[in-house]
């Protein structure tokens, strides 16, 4: 299962090619989720949106799809959102264990800003400081830096408990990359394993261009998700 990878641009099937590929290659039936977006629909439409995505999943996969085997993951936003429905899944429903393992490249974990974020500068790049703090403002208007700080916000400062085991690749270029590092350092203090890849020399999205370790990590995801939580 993956979902899109934006909160304030592009739509659920701006990935169908990579995904039905995903679909094929790793023998998985792929959902992605037609979230509303910010800044037309701000935090927490979208959140709202995986959960209830979520939940339809737990309940249906086995009459819909003939599996209760069930993944999450996404790209970027993605990534957040993914981590979001799990603590949602879990605090507000009692639900742990239904998905047996999650894929999160290049996230951002703390929407008040890592140093890392901060520092990061003005580089053009398909992501920096400015575009991060943008991207913010337009998915919590109504929220504060401290504000962002809540946990439903921001899971770096959630309780990680009952999650599954995870998987993350981030670019040393990346202006995410603490985010990555602090998160899967935090996952595993909270009992489940974790597998971070960091890339020399890689900026944020890196996988959506055609380059030679694009395909090294789309084989690496795909062994992941093929193998994980069976």
């Amino acid at each position: 299962m993956s979902w899109s990878t934006a909160q304030i641009g592009g739509s659920a099937d701006g990935q169908d090619e990579r995904l039905w590929r995903l679909a094929e290659q790793a023998r998985l039936a792929v959902v992605s989720v037609e979230y509303r977006l910010a800044p037309e629909h701000p935090f927490p439409a979208g959140p709202d949106d995986c959960e209830a995505a979520a939940r339809w999943l737990v309940d249906q996969a086995a009459a819909e799809f003939g599996t209760q085997r069930l993944l999450i993951g996404g790209e970027s936003a993605g990534a957040h959102l993914s981590v979001v429905t799990l603590l949602r899944l879990r605090d507000r429903h009692g639900i742990t264990g239904a998905f047996r393992a999650a894929h999160l490249p290049f996230g951002p974990y703390d929407l008040s800003m890592t140093p890392g974020q901060r520092s990061f500068g003005s580089k053009r790049l398909l992501s920096n400081t400015d575009t991060l703090r943008g991207s913010y403002e337009l998915f919590t208007p109504a929220l504060g830096t401290e504000q962002r700080r809540d946990p439903e916000v921001s899971p770096q400062f959630a309780d990680l408990a009952g999650l599954p085991p995870a998987r993350g690749v981030v670019g040393t270029e990346d202006p995410l990359l603490d985010d990555s590092l602090f998160l899967a350092q935090r996952w595993q203090a909270s009992g489940a394993p974790v597998q971070l890849g960091v890339v020399a020399g890689a900026m944020h999205g890196f996988t959506l261009f055609p380059l030679t370790i694009t395909e090294r990590e789309l084989r690496r995801e795909r062994d992941f998700l093929s193998t994980t939580g069976g």
